[in-house]
């Protein structure tokens, strides 16, 4: 068993499980019915994505000094007892089901998942 951190809209992997989407908004222009036939998610959960005012202050993340400032306040938003929660629960699922969590981001290494696999790996997640 194990988890995957995708791009959501990527085509998905075999024995990928549940597709859960953590971002802030749902797709525009995508009839929610088709959210999962269209490899987007299965399931919002938008507990894990960065907070509107964070997404309004720094997004887009075009350069290094936008992406550490990015980092730092995501980081201070995941420590919130509620984040903390959700993070292990994901981490101790990761050893009992396939599934994944993933962002539209096209840049990983610039995008909010990067931090939550980062995250969820100090968390002993089983990450494939």
């Amino acid at each position: 068993m194990a988890m995957r951190i995708v791009r959501l809209g990527s085509s998905r992997a075999r024995d990928e499980g549940l597709r859960i989407g953590t971002v802030r908004r749902p797709p525009r222009g995508v009839r929610k019915e088709d959210y999962a036939s269209k490899d987007i998610y299965d399931v919002w959960f938008p507990n894990l994505s960065p907070s509107e005012v964070l997404l309004r202050d720094v997004f887009p993340v075009t350069d290094d000094k936008t992406w550490r400032a990015f980092k730092r306040r995501f980081l201070a938003e995941m420590k919130a007892p509620e984040a903390r929660r959700d993070l292990d629960l994901l981490a101790a699922l990761s050893h009992h089901a396939n599934f994944s969590i993933g962002c539209y981001c096209e840049d990983e290494s610039r995008c909010h998942r990067s931090i939550l696999k980062a995250l969820l790996d100090m968390r002993g997640a089983e990450i494939s």
